[in-house]
C-alpha cells in the first residue's frame, strides 16, 4: 500500500525501521530480539501488530520464506530522515533548514571528523550554488 501525506511513524515504529535499515531485512522475532532482549511472546505479538501497521503505512514490505514473514523497509532512510527534518525545521525554525541545523551543531559537542564531513557538505553546497547563479 503507498504511503499516505503526511502520515508518520510513532516513536517505536521508527526503531523498529532502524533494525530493518540497519539489517536489510529481518524476521519479526529477529526485530523482537534487537529491541526487547529477553523479552517474550508478547513482544513477539507487539512487534507483529507494529510491523503490520508499518507495512499498511507503506514503510515495510513483508515476503514469506520458507513459512516464514521476512520484513525489508521500503522507506529511504536518507530521504525519511531528510522529510522528518524538513518537517522540524517548519515546526521550530520558520522553515529555515539552516537555522535548524546551527542550532543542532550548536548544541551536541561534535567530534574532528564530524566537523571535517560538515565543512566538506558545506562546501559543496556552496560550488552548487555557484553554479547555480552563473
Amino acid at each position: 500500500m503507498a504511503r499516505r501525506a503526511g502520515e508518520d511513524v510513532t516513536d517505536t515504529e521508527l526503531a523498529m525501521l532502524r533494525v530493518l535499515w540497519d539489517r536489510g531485512e529481518a524476521t519479526r522475532r529477529q526485530v523482537a530480539d534487537v529491541l526487547y532482549p529477553g523479552g517474550g511472546e508478547a513482544h513477539y505479538a507487539t512487534v507483529q501488530k507494529l510491523l503490520e501497521r508499518l507495512e499498511h503505512k507503506g514503510f515495510v514490505r513483508k515476503e514469506r520464506r520458507e513459512g516464514v514473514l521476512v520484513f525489508a523497509a521500503t522507506a529511504d532512510r536518507e530521504a525519511f530522515i531528510a522529510r522528518r527534518l524538513q518537517g522540524l525545521a517548519e515546526a521550530l525554525c520558520g522553515g529555515s533548514a539552516a537555522s535548524l541545523a546551527m542550532n543542532l551543531v550548536r548544541s551536541q559537542p561534535l567530534s574532528a571528523a564530524e566537523i571535517d564531513e560538515l565543512s566538506t557538505v558545506l562546501r559543496e553546497r556552496r560550488r552548487k550554488r555557484a553554479g547555480e547563479t552563473n
